[in-house]
C-alpha cells in the first residue's frame, strides 16, 4: 500500500528529481521521466533515466549516489536510446522487465522465459552493490540469496565491473560474457575493445572488434596476474578465482567495504582500476600501459605515436573521417582520402598514382609478402593492383598491405624495429603539389650542393688535423676509444685536478688535445684479465641513453684500469642539495624533471637492456647534471665490472650505507628492487635538500623519511617537507606525489616496491599512486627514537667536489641490528 502511495505522489510531479523511497519496481509500478531508484541498504546506488554529456538520447542506467559527477555503471538499452524519458516506461511486464518508448514498444527486455514463476509475483530489485535483479517477490524480500534471482545485471556488464561481479566463462553454453568499451564518451553503444576470459589459461584477455587480441594478463597464479606485476602493491581488492561444472570467472571484493573502486573498459582500449577518493576518479593501473600498444586505435590510415600529443594523427593526404568522434575520443573511425585514388577515377588523364615514404613506423599487421628482386619491382606490384594500399621493402623482401591500414605507429628512430612504409595517394594529393615539389626540387639541390662542399672540406680539415694532433688512442673498439694511460695521464695533468672518490675508485678532470673535457674514472680492486675488462667495457659502451652518463673510452693496461666519460658542467646532484655555497637554487620543478630523468635512466638498466643492469649505488653523488640540468646516472655497469660477489659478508660490500636496502643484510639475492630502494632515499633528499640523516643539538639523529612518512601518510602539509630555500614554492599535488612514490620505494619487502618502471609511469601521469603502508623499518625507528647502523662500507664516487658525508639507515624489520658490524 505504501509502494502505491509513494509511486502516486510521483506522479504528480513529474518534472521533479525523486527518487523513491523503496528498492523495487513490482508489476503495477512504472519508472519514467526523472523518477529514480534508490539501492536497498546504504542507498549507495541509484537507477534511473540519464543522457550521457551533451547527447539528447536517454539511457536506463545505474549510478553511483554518493559521487558528485554521475558515474554510469550499467546500461539497459545501450543499442536502443530513447528521445523522450517522460513518455517511456520502465516497467515489470509479463515476468520481465522492460522498457518502453513513447510509443509502448518493447525496446529492451530482460528476455526470460519466464515459466517457472508466477508473472504477477516478479518484481525489480536495485541491491546495494549495485546490481540489478529480477526475482520471485513472493519470497522473503528484497535480501533474498542469488540462487532464487531469477535475472541479473551482473550477468550482462556493459564496461563497467564492479565489486562482487563477474566476468565469467559458461562451460555449458561456452559462452563468454565481455566488458565492452562504450562506443565514445557520449554514446554507450558497444566500441570495438572487449574484455574476456580466457578459461584454458585463467587469464584475461583484450580483442579488438572480438577478434585481434592484443593484450593479456598472463596467468592467475594464485595472488597475481603474471604480466599485472602492479597487483602486488595493491591494497584495496581481493581477487579470487572459482573453477566449477558449469563456469569459471573471476572475482574482486573490496578489503574496506567503503572504498569506492571500479573496474572499466575504456574507451581508450585500456582496462583501469580506478578509485573515488573524494574529490575525484583515480587510476590505479591501467594495462596496456602504453596507448599505442592498443590494436587499431586510431583507426584505419591512422597513426599512433606515444610521444605525442595528441597520439592519433591521419597519414598525409588523408583527413579525419569524423571531427566530432574524435573530439569525444574516438577514434576507430580513422582516416579517409582527401582524394581518390587515380585508378579508381574514370580519368586518370594517364596519370598513375604516386606514393608518399613514410619512415620510422611500426607496420601493420598481415602483410602479403612478395618475392622480387628490388623495390622498383615491388612498387610496380602494387601500382598493379588498386586495392592496394601501401608497400615496403628492406632488401629481404617486399610487403604489400591491400584495403584499409590498421595499427600503425609511428616509432622513435633507434628503437629497432622502425621501417619505411609507402603509401599509396592520388598524383593529383597535395602532398605531391607541382609548385612545392618543383621548390622542393630547388631547395634539395641547393642544400645537397652545399653539403658536398662542406663534406669534402670537412674530410680535408680532417686530414690535416690528424696529421697534426698527438695521437691519444691506440685503438677503437665498437663506439669506444682505448686510450693509452700516459695520455690521460698527459690529458688530466698527472691526476691533479680530483672531482671525486670513493668505493670504484676516484674522478678526475681532463681535457683532451681537440679540447673536450673529460672525467676519468682510476678503477681500484679490479681482478679481472685484459680480455674479459674489454669485453665488460665494451658492453657498457653501447648502452646509450638521455639519462645515463656516455662512456667515451677506458684504459687497460696491466693492473691501470681506467674510464673516460664526459664531463658533465653541473656536477653531481649533491653539489646542488647540499652544498651552501651553490648560488644556484634548485627550483621544484627542475627537481621533478630530475627526479623523473632518474627513474628513466633506471627503467632504462633495469628494462631495457638484453640484461638487466643493477646499478648498487644510487645517491645523490652518483646523479650528475649536464649544462641543462638534465640528470645523468654515473657508474652503473661498475657493479659488474669490479667483480662483485653478493654473496660475501657485509664488510666486503660496495655501496653507500643509507641508501642500501635491507636485503642487503638478508642473505636474499640482490635484484633491481635494490635500486628503487635507493632512488626513493634519494627522493626524499630531492624534496628535502638536505642528508635523510642528521644530527640535531640534542645529540639524537633526525631521519627524514620517518617525519615525510607520516606527514603524507596521515595527511598533513607537505609543503613542510620541503627545502626551506624553495620558501613553500612548489606544486602540491607533485610533492605529494614525490613523498607517497618515495615511501612505496623504500618498504620493507622488495615485493611491495614498485618497479622503476611504474615510478616512471607514475611520475609521467599516467599512473596514480595511492598511500602506501608506514614501512616498519621507520616505525621502529621512531618508536625507539636512535638510529642504528648496521651498514659499514661508504663509497662516494661521482663528480663531487668532496667526499660523501656519512650517512645511515634505520633497521630493517628482517635482521638483528644488535649482532650487525657497526664500523
Amino acid at each position: 500500500m505504501i509502494h502505491h502511495l509513494i509511486f502516486l505522489c510521483f506522479c504528480i510531479t513529474p518534472f521533479l528529481s525523486l527518487a523513491l523511497a523503496v528498492d523495487t519496481i513490482s508489476g503495477n509500478e512504472t519508472l519514467s521521466g526523472d523518477r529514480t531508484l534508490l539501492s536497498s541498504g546504504g542507498g549507495n546506488f541509484v537507477l534511473g533515466f540519464f543522457h550521457p554529456g551533451n547527447s539528447s538520447r536517454y539511457y536506463i542506467g545505474i549510478w553511483y549516489r554518493r559521487v558528485p559527477t554521475q558515474t554510469i555503471v550499467w546500461v539497459a538499452n545501450r543499442e536502443a536510446p530513447i528521445s523522450d524519458s517522460n513518455s517511456a516506461q520502465l516497467t515489470v511486464l509479463n515476468g520481465n522487465l522492460v522498457l518502453l518508448n513513447e510509443s509502448r514498444s518493447v525496446i529492451w527486455s530482460t528476455g526470460l522465459n519466464s515459466t517457472n514463476s508466477n508473472n504477477s509475483n516478479v518484481v525489480a530489485v536495485l541491491l546495494d552493490d549495485g546490481n540489478l535483479v529480477l526475482r520471485d517477490g513472493s519470497g522473503s524480500g528484497s535480501n533474498s540469496s542469488v540462487g532464487e534471482y531469477l535475472w541479473e545485471s551482473f550477468d550482462h556488464p556493459d564496461r563497467t565491473w564492479l565489486p562482487g561481479g563477474k566476468i565469467a566463462y559458461d562451460k555449458r553454453t561456452q559462452r563468454r560474457q565481455l566488458l565492452t568499451s562504450w562506443k565514445n564518451s557520449e554514446d554507450p553503444a558497444p566500441g570495438l575493445f572487449s574484455l574476456e576470459l580466457d578459461p584454458n589459461g585463467r587469464q584475461y584477455i583484450i580483442r579488438w572488434n572480438r577478434t585481434e587480441q592484443y593484450w593479456t594478463s598472463g596467468s592467475w597464479n594464485d595472488h597475481i596476474f603474471s604480466l599485472v606485476p602492479e597487483m602486488r602493491l595493491n591494497y584495496i581488492y581481493n581477487f579470487s578465482y572459482v573453477d566449477n561444472v558449469n563456469e569459471s570467472y573471476f572475482t574482486y571484493s573490496l578489503y574496506n567495504p567503503s572504498t569506492i573502486s571500479r573496474f572499466i573498459m575504456d574507451v581508450s582500449g585500456q582496462v583501469k582500476m580506478l578509485s573515488w577518493d573524494n574529490r575525484d576518479w583515480t587510476l590505479f593501473w591501467s594495462q596496456p600501459r602504453q596507448q599505442c600498444e592498443v590494436y587499431a586505435y586510431c583507426g584505419a590510415f591512422g597513426t599512433c605515436g606515444q610521444t605525442s600529443m595528441p597520439f592519433c594523427n591521419c597519414l598525409p593526404g588523408f583527413r579525419n573521417k569524423s571531427d566530432s568522434d574524435w573530439s569525444l575520443g574516438d577514434f576507430s573511425g580513422g582516416c579517409v582520402r582527401e582524394l581518390d585514388l587515380q585508378c579508381e577515377s574514370n580519368r586518370t588523364n594517364g596519370r598513375r598514382d604516386k606514393f608518399f615514404a613514410r619512415p620510422n613506423m611500426g607496420l601493420p599487421e598481415h602483410p602479403q609478402p612478395l618475392m622480387v628482386g628490388s623495390a622498383s619491382e615491388c612498387e610496380s606490384a602494387c601500382l598493379d593492383n588498386c586495392s592496394c594500399s601501401a608497400y615496403a621493402y628492406d632488401g629481404n623482401g617486399c610487403s604489400l598491405w591491400n584495403g584499409e591500414l590498421l595499427n600503425l605507429q609511428q616509432l622513435t628512430e633507434g628503437v629497432g624495429n622502425e621501417r619505411t612504409i609507402n603509401i599509396r595517394l592520388s598524383a593529383s594529393s597535395s602532398v605531391f603539389s607541382g609548385s612545392k615539389n618543383n621548390k622542393g626540387i630547388i631547395i634539395g639541390a641547393i642544400v645537397g650542393s652545399i653539403a658536398v662542399f662542406l663534406a669534402i672540406l670537412a674530410i680535408v680539415m680532417a686530414i690535416i688535423w690528424r696529421r697534426r694532433r698527438k695521437t691519444v688512442s691506440k685503438s677503437v673498439e665498437g663506439s669506444l676509444v682505448a686510450f693509452g694511460y700516459k695520455d690521460l695521464q698527459s690529458a688530466t695533468k698527472n691526476f691533479s685536478d680530483k672531482l671525486g672518490g670513493g668505493g670504484f675508485g676516484s674522478v678526475f678532470k681532463g681535457i683532451l688535445p681537440d679540447s673536450t673535457v673529460i672525467a676519468v674514472k682510476k678503477l681500484e680492486s679490479i681482478n679481472q684479465g685484459e680480455k674479459q675488462f674489454r669485453t665488460e667495457v665494451s658492453t657498457i659502451g653501447t648502452i646509450q641513453h638521455v639519462n645515463l652518463v656516455r662512456l667515451r673510452g677506458f684504459c687497460s693496461e696491466g693492473s691501470k684500469k681506467l674510464l673516460v666519460y664526459d664531463h658533465m658542467e653541473n656536477g653531481s646532484l649533491d653539489s646542488h642539495l647540499f652544498k651552501a655555497k651553490e648560488p644556484k637554487v634548485l627550483e621544484w620543478q627542475k627537481r621533478y624533471q630530475i627526479a623523473l630523468g632518474i627513474a628513466r635512466g633506471l627503467q632504462y638498466l633495469h628494462e631495457k637492456c638484453r640484461d638487466c643492469i643493477i646499478h648498487c649505488d644510487i645517491k645523490p653523488e652518483n646523479i650528475l647534471l649536464d649544462s641543462e640540468f638534465c640528470p645523468k646516472v654515473a657508474d652503473f655497469g661498475l657493479a659488474k665490472l669490479v667483480g662483485r660477489d653478493f654473496s660475501r659478508v657485509l664488510t666486503t660490500m660496495r655501496g653507500t650505507r643509507g641508501y642500501l636496502a635491507p636485503e642487503w643484510i638478508s642473505g636474499v639475492a640482490i635484484t633491481a628492487k635494490a635500486d628503487v630502494y635507493s632512488y626513493g632515499m634519494v627522493l626524499f633528499e630531492l624534496v628535502s635538500g638536505r642528508r635523510n640523516s642528521e644530527n640535531s643539538e640534542d645529540g639524537k639523529v633526525k631521519f627524514f623519511p620517518s617525519w615525510a612518512a607520516s606527514v603524507t601518510i596521515d595527511g598533513g602539509d607537505v609543503l613542510e617537507l620541503l627545502d626551506p630555500i624553495l620558501d613553500r614554492s612548489a606544486d602540491v599535488e607533485e610533492v605529494l606525489k614525490i613523498c607517497k612514490v618515495a615511501c612505496w620505494c623504500i618498504q620493507d619487502d622488495e615485493n611491495i616496491r614498485p618497479s622503476i618502471g611504474q615510478v616512471v609511469q607514475i611520475l609521467e601521469g599516467l599512473m596514480d599512486v595511492n598511500l602506501p603502508p608506514v614501512p616498519r623499518s621507520l616505525q621502529v625507528f621512531v618508536e625507539s627514537q636512535e638510529h642504528i647502523v648496521f651498514f659499514t662500507e661508504s663509497s662516494s664516487s661521482g663528480q663531487s667536489s668532496s667526499q660523501t658525508k656519512s650517512n645511515t639507515s634505520s633497521a630493517s624489520s628482517h635482521s638483528k641490528p644488535s649482532t650487525q658490524s657497526t664500523n
